[in-house]
C-alpha cells in the first residue's frame, strides 16, 4: 500500500486524537470519518467504532427506562 505525507494543524491532529480509539491507526480514523461523510446509516457507524462498554450501558439504562413509560390515551 502506497503511503502520502499529510500536513494537518495541531488542532486537527487533537481532534482525531479524540476519536481514535485505542487500538485504532490514524488511517482507520479518517476512513471511517470519510465514510460517514459519504452516507451509509447509523448501524454501519456504529459498527465502525471500537466497543464503548459505557455508550452500551447508557444505551441498556434508555432501553430499561422506556419500558416504564406508559402512555395515556387522549380524551378525544
Amino acid at each position: 500500500m502506497a503511503h502520502k505525507t499529510l500536513t494537518i494543524s495541531e488542532e486537527a491532529y487533537n481532534a482525531l486524537s479524540m476519536v481514535k480509539g485505542k487500538d485504532e491507526s490514524f488511517t482507520k480514523v479518517i476512513l471511517r470519518l470519510a465514510k460517514r461523510r459519504s452516507g451509509g446509516d447509523l448501524l454501519d457507524y456504529v459498527r465502525s467504532m471500537p466497543p464503548n462498554e459505557e455508550l452500551a450501558s447508557a444505551i441498556e439504562r434508555v432501553l430499561e427506562k422506556r419500558k416504564l413509560i406508559r402512555l395515556r390515551a387522549s380524551g378525544r
